[in-house]
């Protein structure tokens, strides 16, 4: 077998780096993807052309280069981006080197790498197929260069590289199931905690909500356990915020308490499937009666995990619906509910003033700030006016118009100033029932903005002015709002593509549990299902390899009856008559010697046999591997045989 590659093999293994590479152009900075599909073409050009590599100097050159600007645009020469950006730059110079098959095999090592690579930014079922695909024209590529002498054309190739990597299935499936499990993301990187931010933060001004209202990224699934509440009671709490500078609301540093509830109605059983959002914090309906393990729950009913949730995860929630709680809320915490920025909003602080004079009570207060956001004139809107200094004050007494965090801030500024106690709570309100999988999708398009009042005897009280202006936004989502920029994914208007996108949801969501989602508890539970109680990793890594074993070995019994069954074959039997000629002459084959080994060891030893040896050897292979036409052929292979005899 010729050492060299031919065109057709150069042109392959480019096609399949580009394959390969092309997911990463939109994370690698431009020059960077120029420089790469630069080299490809260029090694193109030089295949076709019939030109000579580069000097190795000059890509000694272009690789200090690159990694120069791979270090002054990451700041390093590690971690996830730099040594992705550093590995798509060397693959591309390598390919410039391949003189040989073992440059192409090493190439080939280093794409199947770079395959994996891409699991570290997505691991959804569109980049699982295309990585497959990947896989498989990279396979076809190797196999094309080990039949140099007698080239195969494509489909042949293809569907080899198939037929490998269905073998290969029994094998995977039993490496997903037995192979000891890891806690934490499987394709994740420590330096990559900070990247997984989405959703909510513990900060809200105008537009904050808005922005993250206008994604459709699923926050989180819930799978409940009792029936499914109205969605106008479904308040998701997050973020608690109880201090304001005039614009911004902020949560403040977590205090973390036991603290008391009354619950007045059933409880809700759910389980949450959380995705990574790089905060601390967790979702659950409002309010919340049990934590998580290895959770905290604040003075407030925030759920708080010890460490940024960047990862998938899976926790087992009860809630109330109907409570009341936070009556003996201390002193110095309802001061901290009523601080009010001074110099700020002088017309609010009027009508404060004006309802604090009209009615005796707070909760008399409260119910006539409500009434007046359903009387006046407000408009629920995604895309509100620019406000000024004295925010609060042009939106209630000019614009007029805003989405939810507008009228919880103004609801909860107004309550201030009226002597009130008053928070914002951020969360998601509502979600979409997905039949097909049986469960709820809450989506970045759900989130929103609350206000919470302190009244005494009664505690913290929600209430959402939004719900005053909008009824149909708290009672059936935004799409039921009509408000203008509502997200096109939002409105169900379309029944066959809403029934796609919640059929592709289940399957996504499925992949996210079974696949993606199966952890060491998951492993563990399903082996227990099947008697295993306990299982260490000694028992895991036994397991491992008789099931290993056991799999090797059926798969090596169809081949190996696969190939008995090819003695049937004429020119099969033809080769081993003719081998069998050479062994009665002190001339025998080697268990592991292929048909050109043996016919060279042959014509060495002897020489007036090294003719006949090779012209049957060379038609044998054709015949036999090369898809030569058979019939006359046939025929001829039988009479050198029969000449070697004579």
């Amino acid at each position: 077998m010729s050492a060299n590659l031919d065109l057709r093999h150069t042109l392959w293994l480019t096609l399949a780096l580009a394959l390969v590479t092309a997911p990463h152009v939109e994370r690698l900075p431009w020059w960077l993807s120029g420089l790469v599909a630069m080299l490809l073409l260029w090694r193109t050009y030089l295949a076709r052309a019939r030109r000579d590599l580069p000097p190795r100097a000059l890509l000694i050159v272009i690789v200090a280069g690159a990694s120069a600007g791979v270090y002054f645009q990451y700041g390093t020469l590690f971690g996830r981006d730099a040594g992705v950006a550093l590995l798509v730059v060397m693959l591309g110079l390598k390919l410039l080197e391949m003189h040989n098959r073992r440059d192409a095999l090493l190439l080939i090592f280093l794409s199947y790498f770079l395959v994996i690579t891409n699991f570290l930014y997505s691991q959804t079922i569109p980049t699982a197929l295309y990585m497959l695909a990947c896989v498989w024209f990279i396979t076809g590529g190797m196999i094309g260069i080990n039949y140099t002498r007698s080239p195969q054309s494509v489909l042949p190739q293809l569907r080899t590289s198939a037929l490998l990597l269905g073998q290969a299935v029994p094998l995977m499936l039993v490496l997903f199931v037995l192979f000891p499990r890891v806690q934490g993301p499987l394709w994740g990187m420590p330096a990559d905690t900070q990247r997984a931010s989405t959703g909510l933060s513990d900060t809200m001004s105008p537009g904050s909500v808005t922005d993250v209202a206008l994604s459709d990224a699923v926050a989180f699934r819930v799978e409940f356990k009792t029936p499914i509440p109205e969605s106008k009671r479904m308040y998701w709490r997050g973020p608690v915020l109880w201090d304001y500078d005039g614009r911004t609301w902020r949560a403040p540093r977590r205090m973390y308490a036991r603290i008391k509830y009354d619950a007045r109605d059933q409880p809700v059983d759910y389980s949450v499937t959380l995705e990574p959002h790089g905060k601390a914090w967790l979702f659950a309906l409002d309010l919340p009666s049990t934590v998580p393990p290895g959770t905290l729950v604040t003075n407030d009913f925030q759920l708080i995990s010890p460490r940024p949730v960047t990862a998938r995860m899976r926790y087992d929630m009860r809630s109330y619906l109907d409570y009341t709680y936070g009556a003996d809320e201390p002193r110095p915490n309802l001061d901290r509910a009523l601080e009010l920025p001074a110099g700020f909003n002088p017309r609010t602080l009027e009508l404060a003033r004006s309802l604090r004079a009209r009615h005796k009570s707070d909760a008399a207060i409260v119910e006539a700030a409500y009434a007046m956001f359903g009387r006046e004139r407000f408009t629920y809107t995604l895309a509100p006016p620019p406000l000024g200094v004295n925010m609060v004050d042009e939106f209630l007494f000019d614009s007029r118009a805003g989405f939810c965090e507008h009228y919880s801030s103004a609801f909860a500024v107004l309550m201030r100033a009226a002597g009130i106690p008053a928070r914002v709570v951020t969360g998601y309100l509502g979600g979409e029932a997905n039949p097909i999988g049986d469960y709820l999708i809450v989506r970045q398009a759900d989130a929103h903005a609350w206000t919470e009042v302190w009244l005494e005897g009664r505690g913290w009280v929600r209430v959402d002015p939004t719900a005053a202006v909008s009824p149909a936004r708290i009672e059936r989502g935004l799409a039921a709002a009509d408000v203008a920029g509502v997200p096109l994914f939002m409105r169900g208007d379309n029944v066959v593509m809403r029934r796609l996108r919640l059929t592709w949801d289940s399957l996504a969501n499925s992949w996210n549990q079974w696949v993606l989602g199966y952890t060491p508890e998951r492993q563990r539970a399903l082996l227990t299902r099947v008697g295993l109680d306990d299982a260490t990793w000694r028992t895991l890594a036994g397991l491992l390899l008789a099931a290993t074993g056991a799999v090797i070995l059926v798969v090596a019994f169809f081949t190996l009856r696969r190939l008995r069954v090819r003695v049937d074959d004429p020119v099969v039997r033809i080769y081993l008559a003719f081998c069998r000629k050479l062994a009665a002459k002190g001339l025998a084959r080697d268990a592991a010697e292929g048909p050109f080994a043996y016919a060279e060891r042959v014509s060495a030893s002897r020489p007036d046999l090294a003719s006949r040896v090779r012209d049957f050897v060379a038609l044998y292979v054709g015949l036999r591997y090369g898809g030569m036409a058979r019939g006359a052929n046939v025929a001829r292979l039988k009479k050198l045989a029969q000449e070697l005899r004579a």
